[in-house]
C-alpha cells in the first residue's frame, strides 16, 4: 500500500468514527416523488426537484426532439464551433425572465461562480461575502486578486462596517439568495440599500430560488421586490428548472461580454448539450405559463413546516421548501435517517463539514408533486422515529 493510501485510509476511518461519513444510496428509477431505493419504493424528500420538472413529460419530449434535430453533443467550446441557435435562445429566455441585459451559459453554476470574480475584479477592487455563502462562491472569490471581506450571515450592520473599511475601485457584495443548509432567504432588499449607499454592486447566487421563489418564480430579488436592482444573478438549471445540469450568469451586457472574452470555465468547457438547452427552454415555458406549480409548492411548504413544528421538532427558516430539521448530534441524525428509510421515507443526514460541528440536521425538501397524503405519512414517520430516538 502506498503512503497516500495509508494516510487517506486513516482519514476515512476518522470520518466514519465521527459519524459524518456520506454514503451514496443508489436510486433505481427516474427522479420523482416516489422512487426506488435498495429495491423498495420510498417517498423522496431530499431532491432539489422543487417544481417536479425533472421527470416532466413535456420536458422529456422536448429533450428527445432536441436529439433528433440538434444531435447529442457539440464536441466544442462556444467560441470555436459550439454555439447553436438554441444556445442564444436560452440565453435570451433567461435574460427576459430575470430582466437583465444579457446572459452567459456555463456547464454548472459552480463554474459560473468560479469564473465570475477573477474575470471582473482586480487587486484594485474588493469583494464582500456572506460567511455562509456556497462553496462555489468561496472558491470563486479565492481565485480573484481583489481584497476579501467576510460579513456575518445576513448581518447588515456587519456588512456596512466592512464596506466602510474599503476604498476599493469596485466594491462587490456577494450572497446566496437562499442559504441552502438553513432554508433562509437573504435580505436582498436591505443589501441593495446598503450597496447604494457605498456605490457597491450586488451579486446573488439564486440556485435555490430561480423558478419558484417570488410571485412568478424569478427568485430572491423578486421576493423582496428589488429584482431589477440586483446587478449580477448566477443560478442553475440543475434544480427547479428541470433538475439536469448547467448554470448561467445574468447581468449587464458589458459584464457578460467580458465573461465571454475572459472567463476560464466558459472558454475551456464544452457547450451545454442540445438536449439540456431545449429542455431548459421548455422549463421556462412551463413556468411562464403559470401552471400552478409554484403555488402548490408554497402550499406544501407551509403545511409541512406547520405540522413538523406541531409534533415537536425544531426547524430553521420560515417560508422556503428547504426545511432543516435540527438534531445537532451527528450520529443520532444518521440513525434517524436510517430509521426513516425503513419506513420508506428517503432523507439525507447533513453533518460536518457540510454544516458546522454540532449542527447536524436532516434537510427535508418539498416539491409541488408531493400530495397531502404523502406529506401526512412523512410527518407521522418523523414523529414516530423522533419519539423512538428520544429526539422529541
Amino acid at each position: 500500500m502506498k503512503k497516500i493510501d495509508r494516510i487517506l485510509n486513516s482519514e476515512l476511518e476518522k470520518i466514519k468514527n465521527q459519524g459524518t461519513y456520506k454514503s451514496e444510496r443508489i436510486i433505481e428509477t427516474a427522479q420523482k416523488a416516489e422512487i426506488n431505493v435498495l429495491g423498495k419504493k420510498v417517498l423522496n424528500f431530499c431532491a432539489n426537484n422543487y417544481l417536479g420538472l425533472a421527470n416532466n413529460p413535456e420536458i422529456r419530449k422536448a429533450a428527445i426532439t432536441a436529439i433528433e434535430e440538434w444531435g447529442f453533443g457539440l464536441g466544442s467550446v462556444r467560441f470555436i464551433c459550439g454555439t447553436q441557435t438554441i444556445h442564444k435562445e436560452l440565453e435570451e429566455a433567461v435574460s427576459n425572465f430575470l430582466q437583465k441585459e444579457d446572459t452567459i451559459l456555463y456547464s454548472s453554476c459552480f463554474d459560473a461562480n468560479g469564473g465570475l470574480f477573477e474575470t471582473i475584479l482586480s487587486k484594485e477592487d474588493a469583494v464582500f461575502s456572506d460567511e455562509l455563502n456556497h462553496a462555489s462562491i468561496i472558491d470563486g472569490i479565492r481565485l480573484c486578486k481583489a481584497a476579501k471581506y467576510r460579513y456575518k450571515n445576513c448581518d447588515m450592520v456587519d456588512l456596512e462596517n466592512q464596506l466602510k473599511k474599503s476604498s476599493a475601485r469596485i466594491k462587490l457584495i456577494a450572497t446566496d439568495g437562499v442559504f441552502s443548509m438553513d432554508g433562509t432567504i437573504a435580505p436582498i432588499d436591505k443589501i441593495i440599500k446598503i450597496a447604494a449607499k457605498y456605490d457597491a454592486l450586488v451579486m446573488v447566487d439564486d440556485c435555490h430560488a430561480t423558478g419558484f421563489i417570488g410571485s412568478t418564480g424569478k427568485g430572491s430579488g423578486e421576493h423582496h421586490n428589488v429584482l431589477n436592482k440586483v446587478d449580477i444573478i448566477t443560478s442553475t438549471f440543475g434544480k427547479a428548472l428541470g433538475g439536469a445540469s448547467g448554470g448561467f450568469v445574468s447581468a449587464s451586457s458589458n459584464i457578460i461580454e467580458t465573461l465571454r472574452q475572459k472567463s476560464r470555465p466558459y472558454l475551456f468547457s464544452n457547450s451545454l448539450a442540445p438536449t439540456l438547452v431545449v429542455a431548459c427552454l421548455k422549463a421556462f415555458e412551463i413556468i411562464n405559463n403559470d401552471t400552478g406549480l409554484i403555488s402548490k409548492l408554497h402550499d406544501n411548504t407551509n403545511y409541512f413546516r406547520q405540522k413538523i413544528l406541531e409534533v415537536g421538532f425544531e426547524i430553521k427558516g420560515n417560508s422556503h421548501p428547504i426545511v432543516p430539521i435540527m438534531i445537532y448530534d451527528a450520529k443520532k441524525t444518521v440513525a434517524l435517517s436510517e430509521m426513516l428509510l425503513e419506513k420508506n421515507i428517503y432523507v439525507i443526514p447533513f453533518s460536518f463539514p457540510v454544516v458546522p460541528k454540532n449542527q447536524a440536521r436532516i434537510r427535508v425538501q418539498l416539491s409541488s408533486i408531493h400530495n397531502r397524503k404523502q406529506l401526512d405519512y412523512a410527518i407521522e414517520a418523523f414523529h414516530d422515529c423522533g419519539k423512538t430516538l428520544n429526539i422529541i
